[in-house]
């Protein structure tokens, strides 16, 4: 495996890439051309610079995380074909330079939904949190204005504030759009996109939802592992594949995470591994990496990928803001550098526990 780090790009991350370069263990950094909107078609030149920019840094660009998806490939409507056009030429020139992974979602209107940005935690630390029973009580677009205005300043990975502004048109659009007719389009996506996979060897790593069910009554369809098969066989392609979240897939207590991976072996191109812990059914929120400070078995969860042979990308995902840091909520740099060590030295023992050098 590889060890990589978000990174938002030097526009819109007070993180440097030389901060990251300073973090043991870590070679290479996930991020996406962040001025781009989804439909937008990537210019070879503009993927260029922005590799240019990391390499000489002393890193690599591992993957992108994400090439967002146009809603109308989501919906299905009648003009898709030219965003699924953008989509591919966007991929073959990522395949041009040099770079062969892409994370994206299927989540209709909203990416991942917490209702608390800085719930504090008993260490004097604040997390991301998500109780089920304040999103019933909850107009979307209010809390939408409310998390927004939390967000120290920041953008918040994933909520693209030029749809987030259209969030009552967007459920209009989707009113129609069940979990079928979701599957139905993903797959139609996918479909298009395997030839120049294939071409330029682009593993395509689809995130989960999160929550790994429904909110505000739309459909979410990456939630399980018999939903990931259900993908992987629709398409039955090496290259369409999984991001395994482990924090995602998480949420809901009965996915059974180590078992999930290897049950995916040869599918999983990238993983995003950290922990959470669940309070009461419906309430949860992100911990530290370290096993004993949620609910996961972290040794697990890299032992099971060890296991399958998993040679992709792994980053470090959500931590907590610490040590008076002020940075976008989930990204800051000190808990998540605090978290690729701690997973680093898991699998260093792992290996040698094996007899690897």
């Amino acid at each position: 495996m590889e060890m990589t780090f978000r990174w938002f790009g030097s526009k819109s991350d007070n993180i440097t890439l030389r901060q990251i370069r300073q973090i043991p263990g870590v070679t290479g950094v996930i991020t996406t051309l962040y001025e781009t909107a989804p439909g937008d078609l990537w210019g070879r030149d503009a993927i260029h610079a922005l590799k240019q920019e990391v390499e000489a840094s002393g890193l690599h660009i591992s993957g992108i995380e994400s090439v967002n998806i146009h809603d109308s490939i989501k919906i299905g409507s009648p003009d898709r074909d030219q965003y699924i056009d953008n989509y591919i030429k966007t991929l073959e020139h990522l395949g041009q330079v040099d770079i062969h992974l892409v994370c994206y979602n299927f989540m209709p209107v909203f990416d991942w939904t917490r209702t608390e940005l800085a719930r504090v935690r008993p260490d004097g630390s604040t997390v991301l949190a998500y109780n089920q029973s304040a999103v019933d009580r909850l107009d979307p677009v209010k809390m939408f204005d409310s998390i927004n205005s939390d967000s120290n300043g920041f953008v918040l990975p994933g909520w693209e504030p030029e749809r987030m502004a259209k969030v009552k048109e967007l459920f209009e659009l989707y009113k129609d759009v069940d979990e079928e007719k979701l599957f139905a389009n993903l797959k139609y996506f996918l479909e298009a996109i395997m030839p120049v996979c294939d071409k330029y060897n682009i593993q395509m790593a689809i995130h989960p939802d999160d929550p790994a069910w429904s909110v505000f009554g739309l459909p979410r369809i990456i939630t399980n592992l018999p939903s990931l098969q259900r993908m992987i066989k629709m398409v039955d392609n090496p290259h369409n594949g999984v991001t395994f979240c482990s924090g995602s897939y998480g949420t809901n207590p009965d996915n059974d995470l180590p078992g999930m991976i290897r049950a995916l072996k040869g599918r999983i191109h990238f993983a995003h591994v950290r922990n959470l812990q669940h309070n009461f059914p419906g309430d949860f929120e992100e911990s530290a990496h370290l096993s004993s400070d949620g609910s996961f078995d972290m040794y697990e969860i890299m032992k099971a990928l060890y296991d399958i042979g998993f040679t992709g990308p792994i980053r470090p995902d959500h931590g907590r803001m610490i040590w008076g840091e002020k940075a976008m909520p989930g990204y800051g740099l000190y808990d998540r550098a605090l978290g690729a060590t701690y997973l680093n030295g898991l699998w260093e023992a792992i290996v040698k526990g094996a007899g690897r050098k």
